[in-house]
């Protein structure tokens, strides 16, 4: 389905030709709508207010695959990544695995319960090495309640979270495979927040990248190897990325 050959008005057009963009200024995005957010946040660092914040709490290390929780487990905790990389997905009756989100160092995932879910809606995976901070929901409501510094920093990311889904959905409707693939390149290796010639992917298959964007294993490969031979990726010491993977997007 290209829905984006039907595109009737133009700037709705122009629009979607930059959704892909806009998805990797997601937590900039975030900020902007949240101006005191980031000034009252700005140095603050998550990780060690949550160490020295004397919380009843658990770090959980985790192996490459292991299962973090699953979908309809009893939602009773918000975590985050010390280090590490989270896949969060969503299974279908059928057996379909949809890959929502990759999470990274200084990410929460699992905020739902603190929403009233009662069940996990979702599992989540580790794709790396993990170490994973565990937060009762209750005492992280309170924190959220007492500690502006770091309620500022959580608003700020699910605001950015928001942002990205938003994104995810455009581009999933309106861009091509390949697009949708340099995306989701750039976003894992987290391009914008520092920028550098090339920065690194944590190790992925393909098969996931092509759960990422709704398409097959071979066009992933396809696309891949066209990206190799253009210079936007090389796989010296794992996969990385160069900021010229951007053209794409534009193209």
């Amino acid at each position: 389905m290209h829905l984006n050959k039907s595109v009737p008005n133009p700037i709705f057009a122009a629009g979607v030709a930059s959704s892909a963009l806009l998805g990797l200024s997601g937590a900039r995005l975030a900020e902007g709508h949240a101006t005191k957010a980031r000034r009252d946040a700005a140095g603050f660092k998550a990780q060690a207010f949550l160490d020295s914040a004397g919380l009843d709490r658990k770090i959980v290390e985790y192996r490459r695959a292991d299962v973090i929780f699953r979908q309809g487990d009893a939602c009773e905790h918000v975590m985050y990544i010390q280090k590490g990389s989270v896949k969060l997905s969503v299974l279908s009756e059928t057996g379909r695995e949809a890959i929502v989100a990759m999470l990274g160092p200084g990410d929460f995932f699992g905020e739902g319960c603190l929403a009233a879910q009662p069940v996990r809606m979702g599992s989540a995976t580790a794709t790396a090495d993990s170490s994973i901070l565990c937060i009762d929901k209750d005492q992280m409501v309170h924190l959220l309640r007492e500690k502006h510094a770091l309620s500022d920093r959580f608003i700020a990311h699910m605001l950015a979270r928001s942002i990205r889904a938003e994104q995810d959905l455009v581009d999933q409707l309106f861009n091509s495979s390949e697009k949708r693939l340099a995306r989701a390149l750039l976003l894992l290796a987290r391009y914008g927040k520092h920028d550098v010639p090339a920065r690194a992917v944590p190790t992925i298959s393909q098969e996931t990248l092509a759960r990422m964007i709704g398409t097959t294993r071979s066009r992933v490969n396809f696309f891949m190897k066209k990206f190799q031979r253009l210079g936007l990726i090389d796989y010296t010491d794992g996969l990385k990325v160069h900021s010229g993977l951007t053209d794409i997007l534009h193209a």
